[in-house]
């Protein structure tokens, strides 16, 4: 069963009035969603159901949840097909997590206020392009405390009309796009949370001119502090570890020891930029940098999303705004293996870390970024 037969499945069975038993056949088939192997979700991803608990839901939902973000639709953010209350459509969207904010803020117009002015702050952060053609409020024809609440925290949807519901591969393309945009919303929302100010903070390291004159191939390079940290979210405490940016962090200083300046400020979403030490940017060629963690040994994932963002913000961010394409570049914090040539082959280079430092692509090499 893939996406498309889930959707119009939970269209043609879930029942409001029927309630929540486990024999009721919407439900059932709501609450079997994460045992489903037909969804063809990326590494990472993890799919569940929802038909409410104690009474039955008005607008049910599917949710898909990266397990790096959450997997509590309570709190955090994630994307869900919300349903209609009158099961005609389905709405892809990036939401926020409501339940936590509820026990603090109440299910009122406080509640549906501040996930409105956060879904305002992070939409404005997320890259235009990625938001062209996804609407800002979806509507779910419900009165209910829920719908209201999901119509609110929503950053970005697209609804779709039950009986002209697209092909899998359509709702693949767009179930791709959606995932960009929530790791984009993630990324914004982790910078409002880090108490590292990127603009001010200086990274601290020793480096030793290589002919460049007195310009600091550092400056501005402010990786964001990689050192375990608590956020306080909605009453809780959750504590990550900042793998990706102790990644960039170390990598900062090893490439300006190779003549490149790498540059973390007023980039983002890149992850990082280089340009020839000495060189101003606007005069010389730019390398996109994109920084990815390898999990469990599996490099797979972390490949798949370097190439759909390297590539996307190529596009986007050079070639849509007429600015020249820069090289591409892709740092990992494992041996990525057979992938390299795979990357070479699209016009990519790979740099790993090793324990005795860093090994890349014959592309890499020639531009002297590895020996």
């Amino acid at each position: 069963m893939d996406m498309r037969d889930l959707l119009l499945r939970v269209a043609a069975t879930y029942q409001q009035s029927a309630g929540t038993k486990a024999h009721v056949p919407g439900q059932r088939l709501l609450r079997r969603i994460e045992k489903h192997a037909g969804l063809s979700l990326p590494q990472g991803y993890v799919a569940k159901g929802r038909g409410g608990q104690g009474s039955a839901a008005s607008t049910p939902w599917v949710g898909v949840f990266h397990q790096d973000i959450t997997q509590d639709p309570k709190e955090g953010l994630y994307l869900a097909y919300i349903f209609s209350a009158d099961l005609a459509s389905v709405t892809l969207t990036l939401q926020q997590g409501v339940s936590r904010l509820e026990d603090r803020l109440g299910e009122g117009e406080a509640l549906r206020q501040h996930l409105e002015r956060t879904a305002d702050q992070l939409r404005q952060k997320l890259p235009a392009a990625l938001m062209q053609g996804w609407a800002d409020r979806p509507h779910f024809g419900s009165t209910a405390v829920k719908p209201r609440a999901y119509q609110a925290a929503s950053l970005a949807s697209r609804r779709y009309e039950i009986a002209q519901l697209p092909s899998e591969a359509v709702l693949q393309v767009d179930l791709e796009h959606a995932m960009h945009l929530l790791q984009a919303a993630a990324a914004a929302q982790l910078a409002q949370l880090s108490w590292h100010d990127e603009e001010s903070s200086l990274l601290d390291v020793s480096y030793e001119g290589g002919g460049h004159g007195m310009v600091d191939p550092l400056s501005a390079f402010h990786p964001k502090d990689s050192r375990a940290y608590v956020a306080h979210i909605a009453a809780k405490q959750q504590i990550k570890n900042r793998h990706h940016e102790r990644l960039i962090a170390e990598f900062g200083p090893y490439i300006a020891s190779r003549g490149y300046k790498p540059s973390t400020v007023r980039v983002h979403p890149k992850d990082l930029v280089l340009h020839l030490a000495g060189e101003k940017p606007d005069a010389g060629p730019e390398w996109l940098v994109e920084a990815k963690v390898v999990r469990s040994d599996n490099s797979t994932a972390a490949v798949r999303e370097a190439v759909g963002q390297l590539k996307e913000y190529s596009y986007f961010l050079y070639r849509e705004r007429g600015k020249p394409e820069p090289h591409l570049l892709a740092l990992f914090t494992a041996n990525i293996g057979v992938y390299a040539t795979y990357l070479e082959d699209q016009g990519i280079a790979a740099i790993w870390q090793t324990e005795n430092g860093w090994r890349g692509t014959p592309l890499a090499v020639a531009w002297s970024m590895v020996g």
